[in-house]
């Protein structure tokens, strides 16, 4: 039979419990590399929805551009992880991407996911009568020109069903690695 706490208010906690739960919390995540990597799988079920490659292929070419471009590894996992909140909600998918890799990644890059979808939008607003420059507003902060490059060089470009990507394989380790990181060692 599985160890409960002692409470059933979260007052009334001791010690003992909360070490208990951080055993089963230590447990659970070991899986966050496993649940991502099924995440980014899961972008392409839905299948091309009117692209020339589903949202899997994107991913994977975002990280194979952003590594044949010299990125370092951290930057690569963020290249293939940055669009997973696609799946829940893909109105909000930046805020999304980045909540669940903050704990892991710099605080640099977690502002790069966070803000990338208005970055993004640089290249497609305009279409849907939106302002292309909403991006402006964030002119000035250190991680503008990184962002607006990561969009122009690797996000905005990766639809291209010729272009020869790498498997989720080859990206497999790097993300292991990123998230095997103790958690906030690297986002303060």
């Amino acid at each position: 039979m599985e160890s409960t706490v002692s409470f059933v208010r979260m007052e009334d906690g001791t010690r003992e419990d909360y070490q208990l739960l951080e055993g089963f919390y230590r447990q659970h995540s070991v899986k966050l590399p496993d649940e991502l990597l099924a995440m980014v799988k899961r972008l392409g079920e839905d299948g091309k929805m009117g692209y020339k490659i589903d949202r899997y292929q994107h991913s994977l070419q975002t990280a194979t551009r952003a590594e044949r471009d010299g990125a370092d590894e951290e930057m690569i996992v963020v290249a293939l992880l940055h669009d997973i909140g696609d799946i829940i909600s893909p109105e909000n998918h930046s805020d999304l991407a980045a909540a669940v890799l903050q704990p892991y990644v710099s605080k640099d890059n977690h502002w790069l996911v966070r803000h990338h979808g208005i970055f993004q939008g640089y290249f497609f607003f305009h279409h849907y009568d939106l302002n292309r420059n909403e991006r402006e507003r964030y002119r000035g902060h250190p991680m503008f020109e990184t962002t607006a490059a990561f969009c122009e060089k690797w996000d905005q470009t990766a639809f291209d069903p010729e272009y020869d990507t790498a498997p989720l394989e080859h990206f497999e380790p790097m993300v292991r690695r990123i998230l095997a990181r103790k958690p906030w060692e690297f986002a303060v």
